[in-house]
């Protein structure tokens, strides 16, 4: 167990088996195997007590299950960076937030340009405004630790904002038809999850019992089940006492199994693209090519454009330890959309024609944003 915890105390895992997870799949359904590649995902899962039931297939509950723990786990990192970390003051959210906005603004102007009037691929707008924290992360850990360590918080800041922001999107723009009574069992759920909270109750289990019951809900709801790990995490209670705060307790505790288990395998559900047939030229239709020059190009512009003006208007101030190139190394890494991208994908089209223009626009993208990062940073790394 003390190997175990060695082993996944390291970032760079995180990102190395997201590498992993995404070849594999690509290989496997890229060989006669790639049946039971499809077999594997579309094989149904039906979980039933009496009346209630539900029979999805595995794919569909990697997307809305296990992706709903991954929210659980970054609605607890948001709620400990806004009520005691780097976002809990306007003074140091004020930097992450102004590279966020430029990485979500720019993005999604530069796809709606290349796209304007095309009604079907406009649904993907918000493809390529995602950062994949994990992979992001796992990029910057490989380029060694001779990296300022204000580089690592503002990367993790912004991406949490960014998380924020993609929440919200999912919440308002891809939402299918709602079932009132669903979610007003929900709420009731999240109502319930409060009251414990402010009686004080610290025991992680009505909690959990509670978040099942709300994810349920919210499945039937029309809004995605995911949220529903969100909103649990802002009633998880966040107390002054280091070593008794459930926040931080499910944070350490869900942290390995999320990002070195849930995370590669919606990696590997998500991204096996088949490559029969394909041609670089298929990359220049509007979903693709829009989905690359947002991540690639709108990122990077996105970022450090807004925080060079923010810096010249004073509104923000780049840490004096990190130079501008290093700023820019980070905005190329914050075009590795991957995971977010991916799944927001997933809720956008539930047509496999446009899936695979989306797996290929995101893979390429956050390819080379991985590459150029990984190469800017670890050139202003060895020049310290």
């Amino acid at each position: 167990m003390d190997f175990f915890k060695k082993f996944t105390s390291t970032e760079k895992l995180g990102g190395l088996l997201l590498i992993i997870a995404t070849f594999t799949a690509l290989a496997i359904n890229n060989s006669p195997l790639a049946w039971l590649y499809d077999a594997l995902l579309t094989t149904p899962v039906v979980v039933q007590v009496g009346a209630l039931e539900l029979n999805k297939p595995l794919l569909l509950w990697i997307n809305d299950g296990l992706m709903a723990v991954f929210f659980f786990l970054i609605g607890l990192e948001i709620k400990r960076e806004v009520l005691g970390g780097e976002l809990s003051s306007m003074k140091k959210a004020t930097l992450p937030i102004v590279a966020a906005i430029g990485g979500i603004v720019v993005p999604a102007a530069i796809y709606t340009y290349i796209n304007m009037g095309d009604d079907v691929a406009m649904r993907g707008w918000a493809v390529p405004v995602a950062t994949d924290i994990a992979f992001a992360l796992g990029i910057l850990a490989l380029v060694g630790k001779n990296l300022p360590k204000e580089l690592k918080i503002l990367l993790l800041s912004l991406a949490i904002i960014d998380d924020v922001a993609a929440i919200v999107i999912i919440a308002i723009f891809y939402t299918a038809d709602l079932s009132v009574m669903a979610l007003s069992l929900g709420s009731i759920g999240a109502v319930a999850a409060i009251i414990l909270n402010v009686v004080g109750v610290k025991k992680i289990a009505p909690y959990i019992l509670i978040g099942l019951f709300m994810w349920v809900c919210v499945l039937k709801s029309g809004v995605h089940a995911t949220l529903a790990g969100v909103v649990l995490a802002m009633c998880i209670p966040m107390t002054g006492e280091k070593d008794n705060c459930p926040v931080e307790e499910l944070e350490h505790a869900l942290y390995p199994w999320v990002y070195f288990l849930i995370v590669p395998i919606f990696a590997f559900a998500n991204s096996g693209i088949n490559l029969q047939g394909f041609n670089v030229g298929m990359l220049t239709a509007g979903l693709p090519l829009g989905i690359i020059m947002g991540l690639l190009v709108g990122k990077q512009l996105g970022v450090f454009g807004f925080i060079w003006l923010g810096s010249v208007l004073k509104i923000c101030q780049k840490p004096a330890t990190v130079s501008w190139a290093q700023i820019y190394g980070l905005s190329l890494l914050t075009g590795i959309g991957f995971t977010m991208s991916l799944f927001i994908g997933t809720l956008a089209y539930d047509d496999p024609e446009m899936m695979a223009q989306i797996r290929m626009g995101v893979l390429t993208a956050s390819f080379f944003a991985a590459i150029g990062g990984f190469t800017v940073l670890k050139m202003t790394a060895k020049n310290k």
